[in-house]
């Protein structure tokens, strides 16, 4: 089958537009920050909203610091993470949280909210735990994890959940 030129500039034409429409999309992403959107409806409780889109170009390296320390938490390595915290003024927070993570451990997490306050950044979590090691019904539950940017290292500095 053969095609005129009338065709095939136009295929040409349009293969050209579908190209710049994806590259002014790549640009206009990477200007934008990492939450590219928030659903209207929020948690009436916690005033977090339903749902977020988040850019796919973000930065991601606080997210797999939370995340490194969140699978800590939840194998069973709580001591470890806090053991710093064990020489401030958080000993009693971290033996709390220790105990507690072990008595409602967490199961999975999707990320609920992110706020920046540089050099503070504050990831929220929606998460699922058991009740308790011996039973099988589980619980979600709204949990954060603040991280600090000390010298382009992100460090964890906080753990907020309500068990």
């Amino acid at each position: 089958m053969q095609y005129s030129r009338t065709q095939i500039a136009i295929a040409a034409g349009a293969g050209v537009l579908l190209v710049l429409i994806f590259f002014g999309y790549l640009i206009w992403l990477s200007n934008q920050g990492p939450v590219v959107s928030r659903s209207e409806e929020r948690d009436p409780l916690s005033g977090i909203p339903l749902s977020i889109a988040l850019n796919p170009l973000r930065d991601r390296a606080s997210e797999r610091v939370a995340a490194q320390f969140m699978r800590a938490m939840r194998d069973g390595r709580c001591r470890e993470q806090l053991a710093v915290w064990e020489k401030d003024y958080r000993k009693n927070y971290a033996n709390f949280l220790c105990d507690s993570e072990a008595r409602h451990p967490l199961l999975s997490w999707d990320m609920a909210e992110w706020e920046d306050a540089p050099p503070l950044r504050i990831l929220h979590y929606r998460g699922t735990r058991l009740n308790a090691p011996a039973e099988k019904s589980t619980y979600q539950e709204l949990f954060s994890v603040t991280l600090e940017n000390k010298g382009g290292e992100w460090v964890v500095t906080k753990y907020d959940a309500m068990y």
